[in-house]
């Protein structure tokens, strides 16, 4: 059996204990704060159109207060503005059941899919080696630039005795 209730909601008591930035947060939780105190539910749904209107003005700037109807079924709340309809939630279908994977089985593949997991495995492959000739590129030219020159050798400065 549901109930539905109307309730004026202070915000501004709430909201300036906040910093400016933070006002719409904080009067956000102050709904669902009051809505769990006074209907003594556990949960808390707060509707599309009531969060717009919290947010219409920006982060900064709540509404000093509000109206809001309440729907209560079994511990949970609904919240919505006076004028707006509250939107069903919805439900999933009994037919649609979660597939719960266990480690220990195996998974059927279908031609398909093994197909595609080989055309994915090659394209790794190719990356990786791509990859690996970039970094032998890139070690040859490191090895390339930091060789001592032979007219640094001839003047002792790299590799001599630097005696002449």
């Amino acid at each position: 059996m549901a109930e539905e209730r109307i309730y004026t909601i202070p915000l501004r008591k709430y909201f300036l204990r906040a910093p400016k930035y933070k006002r719409t947060e904080r009067a956000i939780t102050a709904i669902r704060e009051f809505l769990i105190k006074h209907s003594k539910a556990e949960q808390v749904k707060i509707g599309k159109h009531l969060n717009l209107e919290i947010w219409k003005h920006g982060r900064k700037n709540p509404p000093s207060k509000i109206k809001v109807k309440i729907l209560k079924e079994d511990n949970i709340v609904k919240a919505e503005l006076i004028d707006k309809p509250f939107e069903e939630i919805k439900k999933p279908e009994e037919e649609e059941k979660v597939r719960i994977k266990l480690p220990f089985t195996k998974k059927e593949e279908t031609k398909e899919e093994k197909e595609i997991s080989e055309e994915e495995k090659e394209k790794k492959e190719v990356l990786e080696h791509a990859k690996l000739i970039k970094k032998e590129r890139k070690t040859k030219a490191f090895i390339e630039k930091t060789k001592p020159t032979q007219e640094q050798k001839r003047a002792g400065i790299i590799g001599g005795t630097g005696k002449k």
